[in-house]
Order: C-alpha cells, then structure tokens, then sequence
C-alpha cells in the first residue's frame, strides 16, 4: 500500500488535544470515556498518519467513523484508562458508562453526530444489509453460485443491480482512477458510495424496505456480540 502523504501526520492541534484529554482524566474531572467523546467531538483532521496507519475518519467528506477515532483516542490514553474497559469498548462496543442519546449528541456536537449517523446508515446497516442477503442466497442453497464462488456476485446483483466487480470498477472512476491501492484503502468509501447508489437510484419502498433488512440484521449482530 503506498505510504500516504506526510501532511496528514498529526499536528500540534492534536498534541494539545490529547495532553488536555490526558489532564482531565488524570485529575478525575472527566471519566474517560467522556473524555474520549468530548475529544472525538473536537477532533480536527478528517485523517491522520500515526505510528506508521492511515486513519480516515470521515468517508465520503459526510460519513463519520467515530469508533474508529475512539480507537485512535483509547490507544493515546492507554496508560491512563482501564484495560478492561477499553477491551470491552473496543471489541465488543460496551460503554463504559451510560450515555443517553442526546449526551452521545451533545458531546460529538451537531455537526459530527449527523455525520455520525451517516456512517451509522450508509456503511454500517449497509454492510449489514449484505451479510443479511448473503444468508438469504445461502438458506435459498443456490449451488451453482456457492459452487462458482460467485455469491458476491448474486448478493451485489440482488441488492444493486450489477456484479461487485462491475460496481467497484463505476466507484473507482469516479474515486481514483489512477489509484492501484484503492481495493484495500477505502472499503468503507466504497460501502458508503453503494449505500448512496442504492438510495438514490431503487424505488423508495424498495429502499425502506432493504433498509430495514439492514437494521435488523446489525441489531441481531449486536445482540449477539452483547
């Protein structure tokens, strides 16, 4: 994967923000994970290189991947937050804390929790809407697509309209033509632009519908990590 540019190195802003983080969690003003969604809320860059990884927060310029920031603040807080906690946070999204939907709002501010629930619907429910499908063609047992190793090609075409390689192939002109690292750089760029696709070209009921499979699939997933 090529090395992306040096300018997305973290900037001092971001040093005074986690050296604050740090403050308020050391002296017990804050709970840490409180002080995570706070500095998640005044975070500046979209992306960042840190220790050598490409963070991309935000997909598409209007999709914003919170737990992934989250991650990046865990990691920087690390001597000074339970282990524990985090692990939980982190692999199996428990809260800490209990945080109502409007604290969660209030602390990632208007802007970002929009943003927010644009990742939420358009890469989330979105991935979830195709495991939820891959199920479908499974329980349905279509051997021949399970037998050419083609059941991508049947849950894209069911859900889309076209084969996932015909789809990746329309999202890379207008991405990146020219970029060869664009497969493993942007999965969640490329969900989102399919979510995008699907909204605004099916039939508004096929959409609601769909969009509902996807809601409840990520439901039981989390049900089920939980």
């Amino acid at each position: 994967m090529a090395k992306p540019p040096a300018s997305l190195d973290s900037s001092p802003q971001v040093a005074d923000l986690l050296a604050r983080l740090r403050e308020l969690v050391q002296s017990g003003e804050r709970h840490w994970f409180i002080a995570v969604l706070e500095g998640a809320g005044q975070w500046p860059l979209a992306e960042e290189v840190e220790n050598g990884r490409h963070y991309r927060y935000l997909i598409g310029g209007e999709a914003f991947d919170w737990f992934l920031l989250a991650e990046r603040l865990c990691e920087a807080l690390a001597d000074v937050t339970p282990e524990d906690e985090r692990e939980a946070l982190l692999r199996h999204g428990r809260f800490p804390v209990e945080v109502s939907e409007e604290e969660f709002r209030r602390l990632l501010g208007p802007a970002k929790h929009r943003a927010h629930l644009n990742f939420l619907y358009g890469v989330r429910v979105e991935e979830a809407l195709q495991l939820g499908v891959a199920q479908e063609v499974q329980k349905e047992q279509l051997c021949q697509v399970w037998e050419n190793g083609h059941i991508d090609d049947e849950v894209y075409n069911r859900i889309y309209g076209a084969t996932r390689q015909e789809l990746f192939n329309r999202f890379r002109q207008v991405r990146a033509p020219s970029d060869d690292n664009l497969a493993l750089d942007h999965r969640h760029e490329f969900t989102y632009w399919l979510f995008k696709q699907r909204v605004n070209n099916a039939d508004p009921a096929r959409v609601a519908s769909d969009t509902r499979k996807g809601m409840a699939m990520l439901s039981r997933l989390r049900s089920g990590r939980r």
